[in-house]
Formats: C-alpha cells, structure tokens, sequence
C-alpha cells in the first residue's frame, strides 16, 4: 500500500515563506511526475507546479518567480518552496504522484491528504 504524507503547512504572514514537504512511502513503486496542487475555499483544484522525473518543471503563472519545486528521488519526496507569499496563495495544498506499483503495468495517479497554508497578518 502507498501513502503520500504532506507536511511543512502552516500560519505565515505576508511575504514569508514555508516548505512544503510530500513524501511516498510503502510497497515497490515507480514515480513518474510529482506535483503540488492547491485549492482555496470556494475554488476549483489548480495546479501550482510539477516536476518529471528528469527534473523538468513546470509552474503556474501566478507563482512563477515565487514558489520552486524540488524532488529528491532517494527519498521519493517532493518538496514545494514557497516565498514571497501573498494572501492570495492561502488554501489546502496537495501533493500528487504518478505512480507504477510492482508488478502492475500501469501507472495511476495518488493524492496525499493536503496540508493547510494560510497567509494572513
């Protein structure tokens, strides 16, 4: 069985900064692409940032130039780097992993239980 467990979320006053954290755990498995999407009271899920398993990333425009995302693939973590935070970027973020589990041939989606950030004086 596999789990994603999201931490690093948090109180922060405008233009601070938190890490989030996305780890995988649990039987074999492959990761594809990891992801951290976000979703604020009221408002669809978007997507915040990706990165593939090469490294390539991919941002949201609305946090390009504030928020970085990284993996480290020994620990099979994801992690969300965000500075400059605005009142605006206040909602429960969630990691997200493409994941191929041994022995099956596919690969499916996972979702980690989110993690609030709220950006409030």
């Amino acid at each position: 069985q596999v789990q994603l467990v999201e931490s690093g979320g948090g109180l922060v006053q405008p233009g601070g900064s938190l890490r989030l954290s996305c780890a995988v755990s649990g039987s074999s498995f492959s990761i594809r692409n990891m992801g951290w999407y976000r979703q604020a009271p009221g408002k669809q899920r978007e997507l915040a940032a990706v990165i593939t398993s090469s490294g390539t990333t991919n941002y949201a425009d609305s946090v390009k130039g504030r928020f970085t995302i990284s993996r480290d693939n020994v620990k099979n973590t994801v992690y969300l780097q965000m500075n400059s935070l605005k009142p605006e970027d206040t909602a429960t973020y969630y990691c997200n992993a493409d994941l191929l589990i041994i022995p099956y041939r596919d690969y499916n989606t996972y979702w980690g239980q989110g993690t609030q950030v709220t950006v409030s004086s």
